[in-house]
């Protein structure tokens, strides 16, 4: 018995998942810094949880740690992390709203498609396809540029990251459409 939960705490306890768990421990911390405007201070903890974003699933895959914990728990915390950016940065003005409300719906049709297939097929199978990371990708450096520009005065807005941005939130969002309806039917 002990053997098994020893066997089963190794899975879910690795550097991968342990990196996601500090990603999502990190956004208060980070909301906190945008509060009381310590933007530089915002901007390191930003991009330390998107290089742990990067990182976490590299190393699971590149030693063979993927969990099923941590194939949730990944996606959990980018939506975390990027939803809360978003809503936090267009009500202080600093982004368009139209794009929060691109990148919430996309996610909201993510999380609605999985849980639906979770009922018809009781499988949780979450594929993140190369539109949907480059999507996140894009997110996360509109995000990141964005506090730059917070951050120093002199760095120019950006219409092409806000096009790229909304681009691609669209286009996963629709494949991710696409692809519900042919794993549902297939």
């Amino acid at each position: 018995m002990n053997e098994k939960i020893n066997n089963a705490s190794q899975r879910v306890i690795n550097l991968p998942n342990f990196l996601t768990i500090l990603r999502i421990l990190a956004i208060p911390l980070f909301v906190t810094t945008i509060i009381y405007h310590k933007y530089m201070i915002a901007l390191i903890v930003f991009i330390s949880a998107a290089i742990t974003d990067a990182l976490d699933g590299l190393i699971a895959r590149l030693t063979n740690q993927q969990t099923d914990i941590g194939r949730f728990l990944d996606p959990l915390a980018d939506k975390i992390l990027l939803t809360t950016s978003f809503v936090l940065f267009s009500y202080y003005g600093w982004i368009p709203i139209w794009l929060t409300i691109i990148v919430i719906t996309r996610d909201t049709i993510v999380v609605v498609g999985w849980f639906i297939i979770y009922l018809i097929r009781h499988t949780t199978v979450i594929n993140p396809s190369i539109l949907g990371k480059t999507a996140i990708a894009a997110q996360l450096i509109f995000i990141a540029y964005t506090i730059l520009q917070i951050n120093y005065v002199g760095v120019p807005d950006s219409i092409i990251l806000i096009v790229l941005t909304a681009l691609f939130t669209v286009i996963s969002g629709l494949h991710y459409i696409y692809k519900g309806f042919a794993y549902n039917n297939g």
